[in-house]
């Protein structure tokens, strides 16, 4: 839930500057703030686009909230080669403590087949970790729809094994569907 005022003080989303993540001024009062408001808006930009701390991944859904900041009294210290570094690190060690995990893409596959091949279709999809989630006869005709959660990753080639293990009877559709944990 977000409070009216944090709401009001939100200073980038990220990356570049439409996406998931947000990065939330939730100061009070801090001296020399806008000065290096700049600096760590960059800072997040970067970390969201292409600074992931499992595997320099994009960030997604992450709200970065800013809740205190200490800046020296003098200019000079406060540059972009001063502050960016230690605004980088501190989110990645939010990140770190926030025990993050990845998520993989996974295909919505719709396969239409003859029935006496629905066990190469089962295989396939066992090798390569695939959940088939529906099957059913299309009415009127001796085809069969099988609907099955396909890993991204797992579907480079998938469609030439399938062909072969079904001698070529099996036609398979592939669409983005979602992300799973």
């Amino acid at each position: 839930d977000w409070d009216l005022e944090e709401a009001r003080k939100i200073w980038a989303f990220g990356p570049e500057g439409t996406g998931p993540n947000c990065l939330v001024d939730a100061t009070k009062v801090v001296q020399y703030l806008n000065e290096v408001k700049d600096h760590i808006s960059t800072s997040f930009q970067q970390l969201t686009m292409d600074g992931g701390v499992l595997c320099e991944e994009p960030l997604r859904g992450v709200r970065f909230n800013l809740s205190d900041v200490t800046l020296h009294a003098d200019a000079v210290h406060r540059g972009a080669g001063q502050v960016m570094p230690p605004a980088k690190r501190s989110m990645q060690a939010a990140v770190y403590t926030a025990e993050p995990i990845l998520y993989e893409p996974l295909y919505l596959v719709d396969i239409q087949c003859p029935e006496d091949v629905l066990g190469g279709i089962y295989s396939v999809m066992n090798k390569r970790r695939g959940q088939v989630i529906d099957q059913e006869n299309r009415p009127g005709t001796p085809l069969y729809q099988v609907k099955a959660y396909l890993p991204v990753a797992e579907s480079f080639g998938f469609t030439a094994a399938l062909r072969s293990e079904t001698g070529g009877q099996a036609f398979p559709q592939m669409l983005f569907d979602h992300w799973e944990a």
